[in-house]
């Protein structure tokens, strides 16, 4: 296939095992260029993802020496697109939750309207553990109250086309948005800069652990982490009302 100049698809990865060789080779056989951020993975899959991207020039592996979180990692994808020329980048997780196969539609999505953002809204399985699908029902009603309404469909689903340069901004202009707070927060902010939610359904596979999962998520730090984060976005919620209010009237 014909690597696209404008938009790639770009997969941080910390630890994620075997996994995530599938996770590219699903994501190269849909899409052209794909770069893999291996925020300081320890678990030799960095190594071996820099030499398939030897031999494949639309595989590209970007290696942090140290684990910054995956919103870090992304900003490090980000800025290296920007100076490759990218408009857009898709994000995917590296542990096979995403539909690789749904890439070229999310996409073609993002050419028809490359103002917005495709937000992915997760179609989930039995294979969902109930807990979280009732917890980010609480992250998808905090992120629409403090854009009074703008749309986002879910605020925590990772597999999304992003506007580069927006994007970039929102990140450099605060400290915040490093770490598992980065999907949730990228939405609400850019959804203040007028970056208009373009849901479209995706379905989202938890894997056990004997299927080649892996999970560093923790129930009791980034819960933490997402609460401080909804406090900080209610402050700046707060301070934009008027605005967005105005905004809403208005019809933009």
């Amino acid at each position: 296939m014909s690597a696209s100049k404008t938009h790639l698809v770009l997969i941080p990865s910390y630890n994620p095992g075997p996994k995530v060789f599938e996770t590219v080779a699903e994501a190269r056989a849909q899409w052209s260029p794909v770069w893999v951020v291996v925020d300081g993975s320890t678990d030799g899959t960095g190594e071996r993802l820099a030499s398939l991207a030897e031999n494949d020039p639309g595989l590209r592996v970007i290696r942090l020496p140290e684990n910054r979180g995956k919103g870090a990692a992304v900003l490090a994808g980000l800025d290296e697109a920007a100076r490759a020329g990218f408009s857009h980048v898709l994000t995917m997780d590296s542990d096979g939750q995403h539909p690789a196969a749904l890439i070229p539609d999310f996409m073609a999505a993002s050419a028809e309207a490359p103002a917005g953002m495709v937000l992915g809204k997760p179609v989930f399985d039995d294979s969902a553990p109930l807990l979280r699908v009732r917890g980010r029902r609480i992250s998808n009603w905090w992120a629409n109250l403090e854009t009074l309404g703008a749309g986002i469909g879910d605020s925590l689903y990772g597999f999304r086309v992003y506007p580069v340069e927006p994007l970039r901004q929102v990140m450099g202009g605060q400290r915040w948005m490093r770490r598992f707070d980065f999907d949730p927060e990228a939405a609400v902010r850019l959804a203040w800069r007028g970056i208009r939610p373009i849901n479209l359904p995706a379905p989202v596979r938890y894997l056990q652990a004997d299927e080649g999962g892996v999970s560093h998520f923790n129930y009791l730090r980034d819960n933490v982490l997402l609460t401080w984060m909804h406090i900080r976005l209610m402050v700046g919620f707060g301070l934009r009302l008027p605005w967005l209010v105005v905004r809403k009237l208005a019809g933009r």
